[in-house]
């Protein structure tokens, strides 16, 4: 049964609508992919405003082709996240994430995600944008090169294996979602986009993330994602600093929840962490509920002190339940609407 927040992407699921990536290359533009990434932007933003097709002179692509391209482009100095550290990963030089091509350490159809996701087909990738002291996955986003690298073309193979396209046969692990996740996706993006430039699968997209994108990665991921499964993890850019090195975290996670709930649909995850209730679950969740409608927030308990956790007093502990309580109080006094 589709719930207001989730809608548009339950009538993916019932064959009613496309994935927003499939309408995305439907559009056409005659824009020259070789032309100047100013030229293309400028292509890029026509089609964004819904104008159709553009002139450039050269042959036929998608709209989907232009947005590949140019992420492909912001590689050579890049500024995919907020960091914008400029690497040049074209000349393998590594930025701060370290990731050069995409490295996958797994990819299956995953039953532990919110239900109305499960059971999502879930590709994790190595690398973060984040220096988070308390990953779970330390072993894998502190290690960008670890894990295998998949040709989009046989990654796009299997999505359409799993969603059962051109199959009217039951699936039994047939999955209602892609879901990209890490590490943290962004820095993966322009893999992404040519994976499904190969994929005709009618199965919608879940960018599952830490929401640090600058804000061309978020113009690129715009036509593409039915679902952002984001994280705020933070209340302060002080906590965001210490604890996940992410400098300037209040105005760019603000920023780029609302400009994903302008264009997609949204479940937001808090995981509560230990001490941070006031200075981080209460702000964040406040700022959710006066500036975000319709959708599903995840307050989440799952927190144990992972990775380099024990270095910091306040986290060096598991989470007590009174903690958590209370963070779910904040939730339903805000009004917010709250993951089963």
């Amino acid at each position: 049964m589709s719930s207001r927040a989730l809608a548009r992407y339950y009538s993916v699921l019932d064959g009613s609508e496309h994935a927003r990536y499939l309408e995305t290359k439907s559009i056409n533009t005659d824009a020259d992919l070789d032309a100047d990434e100013a030229d293309l932007w400028k292509a890029h933003d026509t089609l964004v405003r819904g104008v159709g097709s553009n002139a450039g002179g050269g042959e036929k692509h998608s709209a989907l082709d232009l947005k590949a391209e140019l992420a492909r482009r912001m590689l050579s100095d890049c500024r995919l996240c907020e960091r914008r550290c400029g690497a040049n990963r074209t000349s393998a030089e590594k930025g701060h994430c370290g990731v050069l091509d995409s490295h996958i350490t797994s990819e299956f159809v995953h039953m532990g995600e919110e239900p109305d996701l499960i059971p999502s087909y879930t590709v994790f990738f190595s690398g973060c944008t984040f220096d988070c002291v308390f990953c779970q996955n330390w072993d894998t986003s502190t290690k960008p090169g670890s894990g295998a690298c998949i040709e989009p073309s046989d990654l796009a193979e299997r999505i359409e294996r799993i969603a059962g396209h051109g199959s009217n046969e039951p699936l039994p692990n047939r999955a209602r979602n892609v879901n990209w996740v890490g590490g943290d996706p962004t820095s993966n993006l322009p893999f992404i986009l040519e994976v499904l430039d190969h994929c005709q699968a009618n199965i919608p997209q879940v960018w599952n993330s830490n929401m640090y994108l600058s804000k061309e990665a978020m113009e690129l991921l715009k036509g593409v994602v039915d679902v952002y499964l984001s994280d705020f993890k933070y209340g302060n850019d002080k906590c965001a600093l210490r604890l996940s090195n992410a400098p300037h975290y209040m105005e760019t996670v603000q920023r780029n929840h609302l400009a994903a709930r302008e264009d997609s649909e949204m479940i937001i995850r808090h995981l509560v962490l230990p001490g941070h209730v006031s200075c981080c679950t209460r702000p964040a969740l406040t700022w959710i509920a006066e500036n975000l409608k319709d959708l599903k927030v995840n307050v989440m308990a799952q927190y144990r002190p992972e990775h380099r956790a024990r270095e910091f007093a306040e986290i060096a502990r598991p989470l007590r339940m009174r903690e958590y309580e209370e963070a779910v109080e904040i939730a339903e006094a805000l009004g917010l609407d709250l993951c089963d």
